[in-house]
């Protein structure tokens, strides 16, 4: 079997950004984007700046609330969440890289309201490859891709260029 192509990052980022900015003119005060580690952190920075929103962003890791913490453990190098402003009765805007099972966005909701009470939270992603084992969805998508389970997509950013960081995806075989 071949694997297929990767798909576009920076041109589904351009599209995600379109949905986000009428996503944002439609909440009642400035909303808060908040990063699932670490490709959504990325994303989460960059649509912050591109939106020069005022409300810092924010990261938070789901390491905690995962399912699987039991038998996968503390990594060392587990991230922090990072959340500075307060979360009550805020929009927030929840963002990842690549939407699969929702397992990993419902650790990072429960680890949200650990923090508060928002007023709504929506999910923003780049790509919803299916799959999915929770009744998760995302608000805000930029495409629709399915991939063998054996397949998995992963975004990495590049931030050799002095005018702004780039986003790839690379296709691996779990295999």
């Amino acid at each position: 079997m071949t694997m297929p192509n990767p798909p576009d990052a920076e041109a589904l980022y351009a599209h995600l950004l379109t949905l986000v900015r009428v996503w944002a003119v439609r909440q009642s005060a400035e909303p808060a984007i908040v990063g699932i580690y670490s490709g959504g952190a990325w994303l989460a920075e960059r649509l912050h700046a591109d939106l020069a929103l005022s409300t810092p962003f924010g990261v938070v890791s789901s390491t905690f609330h995962r399912d699987d913490f039991a038998t996968r453990g503390l990594h060392p190098s587990a991230n922090r969440t990072t959340l500075p402003f307060d979360v009550n009765d805020r929009a927030i805007l929840l963002v990842d890289d690549v939407l699969y099972t929702g397992r990993t966005t419902r650790a990072a909701i429960n680890e949200l309201y650990d923090f508060g009470r928002p007023a709504r939270v929506d999910l923003a992603v780049l790509v919803n490859r299916g799959g999915r084992e929770l009744p998760i969805c995302a608000q805000l998508c930029a495409a629709h891709i399915e991939l063998p389970a054996a397949h998995m997509l992963a975004l990495e950013r590049d931030e050799t260029r002095a005018e702004a960081m780039r986003l790839a995806f690379r296709l691996e075989s779990k295999a």
